[in-house]
């Protein structure tokens, strides 16, 4: 449950503190005075709305949430800074909305007008996949089966799929395959020959220029001894000039054994191996790519050569599992038209405290899908749910809410209701609070309320006024509730009337 909110500066709030207890906490208040703002940061400090509030942060408790990644134990805190841009901090670790939103989704709701989410198939059948194998002990594994096959179907549908696409133009794929296959064949690259050549013709080019220097260096080495008998008169050692002369020798006899190993070389022969070379390295990157991607059309060769064989095979394969898809398929159906009536009679107890009745849920078959062939309608007095008012869609849906909490509340949820009461009757605004009362059981649940029966059944209320175009919040005591939902009845002239009313609420709940 959310233990604390902090805000601060944020549109016409300049600083707000809160303290909230559990069960139903209810924000009330003249128009304008700033109950959405305020309802709104809140919801944004778990990711699910932009706000560019200075400061918010959110302190949570007994949360029975373990996350070793956020050092997070049961309680932890969410945090929004603004400066030049938003910044979210879960337990003071820096975290992307994105991440923000999907970590809040476990335990956190929100539910708008305009949102009809709970309601889309793919949603419902999601729940079923859970209450499932809550109900029945085989469900899981049938599940299981169905999407490992349904996933293997989809894979062996692709590979077809690809080999049909090939089939069409196979003749001329594997004639420009063997084409580049031949290309570097008949080049025959070798790995690292391409830099052996370049040495070479470097040694080629170079040749008769150092012939040349070297012939005229020759005569001086012939009178070395001079210098050597030259150093004995001095007396010094010789050894070093000796050792030098040895090694300018050794230099030149190297030379001329090289120019000797290559004299046979044919010069035209190496220049236009060297270009073929260098040209698949300018189309390839390098020897060992051109190399690489040989192997990679050699592969793809043999693949097309295939193609038949394996066709077959996937054929086969396929038609296997399309049946044993259609027999487990047929199996969740089963199981999903016994869930439907489970949901219906959970929803039917609180839509009778609604004030709604003849709630339809089917099944209605569509092509094979991750989810099996089963699409969920719902209807209510056989009225499309798009075609319901405002009211009636809202009761509904809390209806389902309140239904699915009872098997999926395993941890202490928090709900935020947008505008639940607004626009309802008496006794609809009645019969609303009834079924919160009983969801407050599992969620605590944060609403806005316009109307006295809502508001006179909260744990904790809010009022929520402006004064000189700020906005503050307040906790009321049973003294100021008495006022306020007095307010609510009677308007700013308040009445006798209301007041008696407005405590016989607050008595009776």
């Amino acid at each position: 449950m959310i233990d604390r909110f902090y805000l601060e500066e944020y549109l016409s709030f300049k600083k707000v503190e809160l303290n909230f207890q559990n069960g139903l906490i209810i924000f009330s208040g003249p128009s304008g005075a700033g109950k959405s703002i305020l309802f709104n940061s809140m919801v944004a400090s778990f990711g699910f709305k932009d706000t560019k509030a200075k400061i918010s942060e959110i302190n949570l408790i007994d949360t029975r949430i373990i996350n070793d990644d956020y050092l997070i134990n049961d309680d932890f805190s969410i945090k929004q800074m603004t400066t030049t841009k938003t910044r979210h901090f879960l337990n003071n670790q820096t975290i992307s909305k994105n991440d923000l939103q999907d970590f809040s989704k476990s335990f956190f709701k929100h539910l708008h007008l305009k949102d009809t989410s709970d309601f889309e198939s793919e949603n419902i059948v999601s729940f079923f996949d859970f209450l499932g194998q809550i109900k029945f002990d085989t469900y899981l594994e049938c599940h299981t089966n169905f999407t490992n096959t349904y996933k293997e179907l989809k894979e062996i549908k692709a590979k077809l799929q690809k080999i049909h696409k090939d089939e069409k133009d196979i003749e001329n794929l594997k004639e420009f395959t063997r084409f580049e296959i031949e290309k570097i064949s008949k080049i025959n690259p070798q790995h690292g020959e391409y830099d052996d050549l370049k040495d070479l013709k470097d040694m080629l080019s170079k040749k008769d220029k150092i012939e040349n220097i070297l012939n005229e260096a020759k005569p001086f080495l012939h009178n070395t001894h001079k210098i050597s008998q030259a150093l004995d008169i001095l007396e010094v050692d010789s050894a070093f000039f000796d050792d030098a002369i040895n090694e300018i020798n050794n230099q030149f006899e190297k030379f001329y054994d090289k120019i000797g190993s290559i004299d046979d070389i044919n010069i035209e022969d190496t220049l236009d191996r060297i270009e073929q070379l260098g040209g698949l390295q300018k189309k390839y990157g390098s020897i060992e790519e051109a190399l690489e991607y040989k192997r990679m059309k050699e592969k793809e060769l043999e693949e097309y050569e295939n193609i038949t064989f394996e066709k077959i095979i996937l054929e086969k394969n396929y038609k296997k599992l399309s049946l044993e898809i259609e027999k487990l398929g047929m199996e969740l159906t089963d199981f999903r038209a016994k869930l439907i009536e489970i949901l219906k009679s959970d929803m039917n107890m609180f839509l009778a405290d609604l004030y709604l009745q003849n709630i339809d849920i089917r099944l209605n078959a569509i092509e094979l899908s991750r989810n099996g062939y089963d699409e969920v309608i719902f209807t209510l007095n056989n009225t499309e749910l798009k075609k319901l008012s405002s009211g009636e869609f809202n009761r509904l849906r809390l209806a389902l809410l309140t239904a699915r909490s009872i098997y999926e509340c395993d941890t202490n949820g928090i709900l935020f209701l947008d505008e639940i009461d607004a626009n309802l009757s008496g006794k609809e605004s009645e019969s609303i609070a009834k079924v919160l009362t009983k969801l407050a059981k599992n969620y605590q649940i944060f609403a806005i309320s316009h109307q006295p029966q809502l508001s006179s059944t909260a744990n904790q209320h809010f009022l929520v006024e402006k004064k000189d175009d700020i906005s503050y919040v307040r906790e009321l005591d049973s003294d100021d509730r008495v006022v306020e939902i007095s307010r609510m009845i009677s308007g700013e002239h308040i009445t006798d009337e209301a007041r008696t009313f407005a405590k016989t609420l607050l008595g009776r709940n």
